[in-house]
């Protein structure tokens, strides 16, 4: 996972110039020409620049729709779970209405309505996301709103929005940080869905974007596909371990 940060931090250095630049022949395989290591597309772009521009532009989709899912969850979650009373119960409904509807349908309707952008993506894919992370954090609130540190806090003249921010959001986050990875890695799936239906920034490299591109050649040139999906799947899997790590660093009890 450091290795693909690298990577898509370092995309300028490694693979100078536009990823989008036709460079050589359509659709050449891996190693027929040392040129491009990894082949060209069906235009002639190189596989192997896509895959490291396309890392930036995957990772940031992923980490700014989980940024926005987290602070709509977290926001929605800690007010419902201090508050209680019709707070919680207006907010729970609310959190309903969004998981009782398709999330990919969802963000496809948002995204359709809007431009296809990167940015617009990312937005589409956290206001869908939030929901599970709301209720987490709402039932990290009711377990702890009545714990002496607040109750001290409370004593001490606190006000609520600083009991929130100071007292019971630090103790809350361990499961929170634990879903974040999970939620980037389900960003980056989603956007490539999305690329797969066509509904991405044709002015932006994603491995979601070259997957798209590369079915009308399956048969073919199944490389171009298969690579950024190898890419994805590493992604992702490093993501989901990564998650399993920190899950068993911050909550202990779950290898009892």
């Amino acid at each position: 996972l450091a290795l693909i940060f690298l990577v898509a931090l370092g995309a300028d250095l490694i693979c100078p110039g536009d990823p989008q630049d036709i460079v050589g022949p359509p659709a050449q395989w891996p190693g027929e020409n040392a040129e491009f290591p990894l082949g060209t597309d069906s235009l002639g772009r190189d596989v192997l620049s896509g895959l490291v521009h396309g890392a930036r532009a995957s990772l940031l989709v992923g980490l700014s729709a989980a940024a926005i899912g987290l602070a709509i969850g977290m926001a929605i979650g800690a007010l419902g779970g201090f508050f209680g009373g019709w707070v919680d119960l207006l907010l729970m409904r609310i959190v309903e209405l969004f998981q009782t509807t398709p999330t990919f349908l969802l963000i496809i309707v948002i995204v359709a309505i809007g431009e296809p952008t990167m940015q617009t993506i990312a937005l589409a894919i956290g206001l869908a996301s939030w929901p599970t992370v709301a209720r987490l954090v709402r039932a990290q609130f009711r377990s702890l709103r009545e714990s002496d540190f607040v109750m001290a806090a409370r004593s001490l003249g606190y006000s609520n929005l600083r009991i929130i921010a100071q007292e019971i959001l630090p103790n809350a986050l361990p499961p929170v940080i634990v879903a974040a990875s999970v939620m980037i890695a389900n960003a980056i799936l989603t956007e490539a869905g999305l690329s797969f239906l066509n509904m991405r920034d044709p002015n932006v490299v994603s491995w979601g974007g070259m997957i798209g591109d590369g079915r009308d050649l399956l048969r073919t040139a199944w490389f171009l596909t298969a690579l950024p999906g190898v890419a994805i799947a590493a992604t992702v899997l490093s993501l989901n371990l990564v998650g399993d790590g920190l899950n068993e660093i911050l909550n202990p009890r779950t290898d009892q």
